[in-house]
């Protein structure tokens, strides 16, 4: 089945002439603002001729915004809205593309206390116990949805809490805003790693490892069926290409200033 697939990507790289039209991929803020993108897209470009118009939202918003028709390819992080909208017909060649983890973040003059809760969702308790402030994203993104999981594991509702602050912001923005109030946050560790250092925020990693954390990014096709004008078969080699061995290996050796790898490729 590989081999066919692998044929059938190379067929498909190959049937696709340089003017070929550009496609859109919603996407969310986090493969954005770790440069990602600005990264990965002048390789494929360099291969297929295909540009890629990236339109950067919270995950809701960029599956939303692909069911509509709005966008050919959509790239995101929460696997079970994903398989939902493959079930309901909207998507379709889903692929698991990469992944990272999710870390909990605080001010910088927190105490060491909260990695040995041992849980993240032990984190959560601690900061509604303690009424420590905790900003939001609040937009369901695939952050904010893991967020929610948490809370619920925790076993606790924060909504309406003055503590808790629902910001309707993407990562980043949300994150400066937690800076400013002393406030608690989480975020996915490839945007911590590539604004950590910026200057702009006066935070740090209060807690990372749980596995629960874990971050899946997965890529798939907006349903032709459902909207014809779609462009399926540049946004089918676009997926492919993620997942081949080109793909995979520059998503591997994308790195920040530092040398972090902020993705480690897992398309199976």
């Amino acid at each position: 089945m590989k081999r066919v697939m692998l044929v059938l990507a190379t067929f498909m790289l190959l049937a696709i002439p340089a003017f070929a039209e550009r496609i859109i991929c919603a996407s969310t803020t986090s493969t954005q603002n770790s440069g990602l993108f600005d990264f990965i897209l002048p390789i494929f470009k360099k291969t297929t001729g295909i540009d890629v118009h990236v339109i950067a939202v919270g995950t809701g918003a960029a599956l939303e915004m692909a069911k509509r028709g709005d966008a050919d390819v959509v790239f995101v992080h929460a696997k079970d809205l994903e398989l939902q909208g493959i079930k309901e017909g909207h998507f379709i060649n889903r692929h698991d593309v990469m992944y990272n983890d999710f870390v909990i973040v605080g001010p910088r003059s927190s105490g060491s206390g909260f990695q040995g809760l041992g849980k993240a969702s032990n984190v959560f308790v601690k900061i509604a116990d303690k009424k420590y402030p905790f900003v939001s994203r609040g937009d369901n993104s695939g952050t904010h949805r893991k967020e929610l999981s948490l809370w619920g594991k925790a076993g606790i509702s924060p909504k309406g809490n003055d503590w808790y602050m629902e910001v309707g912001q993407g990562m980043s923005k949300s994150l400066r805003i937690a800076s400013e109030k002393h406030a608690y946050s989480i975020t996915d560790r490839g945007t911590w790693l590539s604004i950590k250092d910026s200057g702009l925020l006066d935070m740090k990693i209060v807690f990372e490892g749980d596995p629960l954390l874990f971050n899946q990014y997965g890529v798939m096709a907006v349903n032709p069926d459902k909207h014809s004008h779609v462009k399926i078969r540049e946004a089918m080699a676009f997926i492919e290409w993620l997942i081949s061995e080109e793909g995979q290996a520059a998503i591997g050796s994308f790195k920040d200033g530092k040398g972090n790898q902020l993705f480690t490729p897992n398309a199976n």
